[in-house]
């Protein structure tokens, strides 16, 4: 198998695309400076990643915006933050500010050259207008949680996909479903029959970051540490 074997790229964008850790740390920092708590990085983005989870759960037709604000609100409680309401909506806004990977911008206009390039994310659409403007591409289709009613990594989002790709015209053999995080993409991409690249922009982090443990263990097609090195093995798939 062979990355030139396919004919459109499906992306997830925060954490793949968009370093959504870091974003969301910077826009934390005044709710951790009101709580005056010691955590590290780590942790912090671990205490989103479970309040994040429970909270699409509890509401999967919330759009992230406000799901954003809720799970602010839910950390404030356990962070023993009172009076956070102006915090919370404005945390709910920060994805336009979340930053992208280096690699981002120049890997997708390689990558534009050869594939469709499709969103799958749990984002909603005011928000993904904001950040696509740092992605350098104009994408063939974005499919948001907004759309879909649910987030990843519920199968309907895949399906939903699925459907998406059928109308450019891609069947889903044709399809490489790209994405760093094993929970919200993988384990849910390989059970609709997705082939699917691993982006692994922790590999020299210990720990899950901002997602919570896959279940089981998630297979992956392939692997790469960045969009510049899948951009690489392109290129040498190409001259092979």
């Amino acid at each position: 198998m062979k990355l030139t074997d396919f004919k459109a790229l499906t992306f997830d964008c925060y954490g793949t695309l968009i370093d959504w850790e870091t974003g969301l740390f910077n826009a934390l920092q005044p709710l951790l400076r009101s709580a005056g708590v010691t955590l590290g990085r780590g942790e912090v983005l671990a205490a989103f990643g479970r309040h994040e989870v429970a909270q699409q759960a509890a509401s999967p037709q919330m759009i992230y915006s406000e799901l954003l604000a809720e799970v602010h609100r839910r950390l404030a409680g356990e962070w023993g933050v009172t009076g956070a309401e102006e915090g919370a909506i404005a945390f709910g806004k920060s994805v336009p500010d979340w930053p992208e990977f280096p690699d981002t911008p120049a890997s997708l206009q390689y990558l534009q050259r050869y594939y469709k390039l499709v969103i799958l994310s749990n984002v909603d659409r005011e928000s993904f207008a904001g950040t696509s403007r740092r992605l350098g591409v104009n994408f063939d289709a974005i499919c948001t949680a907004q759309d879909i009613g649910s987030y990843k990594p519920d199968p309907r989002n895949f399906a939903y996909l699925v459907k998406t790709l059928a109308g450019l015209g891609v069947l889903k053999r044709n399809i490489l479903h790209t994405a760093q995080s094993l929970y919200h993409d993988h384990g849910p991409a390989q059970a609709a029959g997705l082939t699917t690249a691993w982006i692994d922009r922790q590999h020299q982090e210990k720990g899950w970051g901002a997602t919570v443990p896959p279940m089981g263990t998630p297979r992956y097609d392939f692997r790469f540490a960045s969009m510049a090195e899948m951009v690489k093995a392109h290129q040498e798939h190409l001259s092979n």
